[in-house]
């Protein structure tokens, strides 16, 4: 049986980055397992820019940035097995693998990092109406089919669901001599960035249907139309207002679900608000030696803060095989309350904080003129005023360390309207 200190699971950003800081670190031992044929998961088939503002503060395409981290696992000399496919991690960190050259293997590692990415929601999971025509795709799927098979799925497209990829292959599709009928969503505001509304829809004349949906799909054999319909306060369509839109072209852009199987057959205690881990300020799970990062833990919107994440996981990974003794004491729970949906990490081992604590989240709605509070008990540790916040974008706060002197029990993160 092989044995490493640390053995990475997905080679993506997430899985490079974490990689490059433990090396960085002082770990030698390192391999990183990557079920595609070559480093950088999704960002290989995201070709527009946007990317590597914060890490890099320059504009790149998403092979741009992934390339920076491929180059640098080369010069560290990290070690890295290509069509390797992990098929379970038990809790005493013994990792099983199939690949075509040593077809299948254990192997033992010392600790693990977990960065698998995450995965679109199928057409399986949103209960549309209607046969299984021809013609239906999620967003991801019909970028790749655009930017790295050069296949053109359709001509006249609808697309349901105002996530990030929708937006941009909203663009990527009108650039390709499509007709872009419509961007369909379901809430009362994007899930996208503003800055994708603005450059993807907006620069190109797209309309985007708010509080409305697909209702129907027709077609047997090749998709010949949807209905759409607008959405009541609870969401359930309105009868009368459905609107026919012929199309041969329906794109799924109804959100991402980290790829936790791995996670949750290790006996990984998943939280069921973010589908992924939970984690303390270090990034390890509730199995001891076993950290998670990037879009496997929650979704982010920006690659960058993935990278900034799997830096973190990296190293308190190295701190850990390096012999790091146990968390002291118990844990802090971390609550998100009025108008926070989720809180990563989930609990504080105050004992151990030795710099400022990243608590990330996303609200539940738009707030404006609205602040993030976190408190502990009566006792308030962070507060910041926002212009606005809003669902599709991910909120950072760092509490710093003298903050967290004495707290116990558990603290809060809330959104406080009105606030002054």
């Amino acid at each position: 049986m092989r044995e490493f200190d640390l053995a990475v699971i997905g080679g993506g950003p997430a899985g490079m980055a974490a990689a490059i800081s433990a090396r960085e670190a002082g770990i030698e031992n390192i391999v990183i397992f990557e079920r595609d044929t070559r480093l950088g998961g999704i960002l290989n088939q995201c070709i527009h820019n946007g990317f590597g503002l914060h890490t890099f503060k320059e504009e790149l395409t998403g092979p741009e940035y992934a390339e920076r981290y491929a180059v640098r696992v080369e010069e560290l000399g990290i070690p890295y097995e290509l069509g390797t496919m992990v098929l379970d991690i038990s809790k005493d960190k013994t990792v099983t693998i199939i690949s075509p050259s040593r077809g299948v293997e254990t192997v033992k590692a010392k600790a693990i990092v977990l960065a698998m990415g995450c995965r679109e929601r199928p057409r399986g999971a949103l209960g549309i109406p209607g046969f299984r025509p021809q013609g239906v795709y999620t967003a991801g799927t019909a970028q790749k089919l655009v930017n790295c098979e050069g296949v053109i799925p359709g001509k006249e497209v609808v697309i349901l669901g105002s996530g990030d990829i929708g937006l941009i292959m909203a663009r990527r599709m009108t650039l390709e001599g499509a007709k872009v009928r419509a961007v369909v969503e379901l809430m009362p505001y994007s899930s996208g960035l503003k800055r994708n509304i603005v450059q993807c829809l907006d620069d190109y004349g797209i309309p985007l249907m708010l509080s409305h949906t697909v209702v129907d799909i027709k077609g047997k054999e090749k998709l010949e139309g949807v209905y759409v319909a607008a959405v009541d306060e609870k969401n359930n369509p309105v009868p009368g207002t459905e609107e026919y839109f012929p199309c041969d072209t329906l794109l799924l852009s109804c959100g991402l679900i980290p790829e936790n199987e791995l996670s949750r057959s290790a006996g990984v205690a998943l939280s069921p608000l973010t589908n992924g881990p939970y984690v303390d300020e270090s990034l390890e799970t509730d199995i001891e030696g076993v950290f998670a990062c990037g879009n496997v833990l929650h979704v982010h919107d920006l690659v960058d803060f993935v990278s900034e994440e799997a830096v973190r996981a990296g190293r308190n990974a190295a701190e850990y095989i390096k012999g790091k003794p146990a968390n002291p004491g118990e844990p802090v729970e971390v609550i998100p309350c009025n108008g926070v949906r989720y809180t990563v990490p989930s609990r504080l081992y105050t004992q151990s904080v030795t710099e400022g604590v990243h608590i990330r989240f996303r609200v539940t709605g738009v707030y404006k003129g609205a602040s993030i509070v976190v408190k502990c008990g009566d006792d308030e540790l962070f507060r910041r005023k926002g212009r606005i916040f809003v669902p599709s974008e991910m909120l950072d706060v760092v509490i710093k360390p003298e903050k967290l002197t004495g707290v116990t029990g558990r603290i809060t993160v809330e959104i406080e309207e009105g606030a002054k």
